[in-house]
């Protein structure tokens, strides 16, 4: 099967398209006919060695996070799916696996796809989706009547946690630039400010809770609008002790170089009487399912930036590192991809 195969560390270089062997669906698991696959910042991080201390796969391996397709075959054990079934995913960390024709996932990472949607638009869902839900569910618990930030709205995170947290209840402010504004105001937005040109700690107080989704300055301004005691949960910052403890299970090495990398901006953030959260999602088919609900309610649409074919992936991830995508950008391995 046709593959993009991360072979090491660096640049554009250091992924390849390759024929490589069908996987086979083991215990546990559902063998996936992948009809399209979204990509993700996390994906050009691995790729540049990033994420080393955190992930170390052993390499060639296939890369890419999340995906969405149709079961063709199940391991044994598997009691949740049947062959046919139209599926999304949100990958195992370690194994990786979603940008090939074929994939074999833990049928714990799995749910099924909404009806209403395409293979395309059920593959933006999952890591972007997963982040946004968790953020603001259960580290920053929103609800009815909170006042929210959230940094960067137009991108692939911002687009779903700005229509996550109206559900919720909340009043939502965002960051766009000029070109983004009416995409944010689309998805529920109550009030935008332009990053190009505003400093948001001159411009904005009061707020009870935010989510980082751009990090530096913005982050540290983002420190001096919140009230006392509320929190920013980033996925940009640094990783901070608790990032490994909760999120990594990791040994106690990282959580020490985590508290030693961070201590300038937990100490920033102390300064303000606010918390500072860094947060690594954690794949889940059963929270899958709840995105999947919120879109067939009508509570939650994907946002598509492009497409490209799989033998143009690296076109789709020399648009995606530029940074200027409103949504996601996804890759297509079969022509009802949609």
């Amino acid at each position: 099967m046709l593959a993009y195969v991360l072979t090491g560390y660096g640049g554009a270089e250091a992924m390849e398209l390759q024929d490589v062997p069908k996987p086979i669906a083991g215990p546990g698991e559902v063998l996936v006919k992948v009809f399209a696959a979204g990509l993700n910042p996390v994906d050009y991080k691995q790729r540049e060695g990033a994420v080393r201390l955190i992930t170390r796969p052993r390499l060639p391996l296939v890369a890419g996070s999340e995906l969405a397709g149709i079961v063709e075959a199940v391991g044994p054990g598997v009691r949740r799916f049947a062959t046919g079934d139209r599926v999304f995913a949100r990958v195992d960390k370690a194994s990786l696996g979603a940008f090939a024709e074929h994939a074999a996932v833990n049928e714990d990472l799995v749910a099924l796809m909404p009806r209403s949607l395409s293979y395309a638009e059920a593959a933006s869902l999952p890591l972007a989706g997963l982040t946004a839900l968790q953020a603001l569910r259960d580290e920053l618990k929103v609800k009815p009547g909170m006042k929210v930030f959230i940094s960067g709205g137009a991108g692939g995170v911002g687009t779903l946690a700005i229509q996550l947290a109206k559900h919720f209840g909340a009043e939502v402010t965002t960051t766009a630039s000029p070109r983004g504004e009416a995409l944010v105001r689309s998805l529920g937005a109550d009030a935008v400010v332009d990053y190009t040109k505003d400093n948001i700690a001159a411009v904005l107080s009061g707020f009870d809770a935010a989510l980082d989704l751009v990090g530096g300055e913005t982050l540290e301004q983002t420190f001096k609008i919140l009230k006392p005691g509320s929190t920013v949960v980033s996925i940009a910052g640094m990783p901070e002790p608790q990032t490994a403890l909760k999120d990594l299970g990791a040994p106690a090495w990282l959580t020490v170089l985590f508290w030693a990398a961070s201590f300038g901006l937990r100490g920033r953030a102390r300064e303000e009487k606010v918390k500072y959260r860094y947060l690594f999602m954690h794949p889940s088919g059963e929270d899958l399912a709840v995105l999947a609900r919120l879109v067939t309610e009508g509570r939650l649409k994907p946002v598509i930036d492009s497409s490209y074919p799989l033998e143009k992936i690296a076109d789709a991830f020399a648009a995606l590192e530029q940074g200027r995508a409103k949504g996601k950008i996804v890759v297509t391995m079969d022509s009802r991809a949609g």
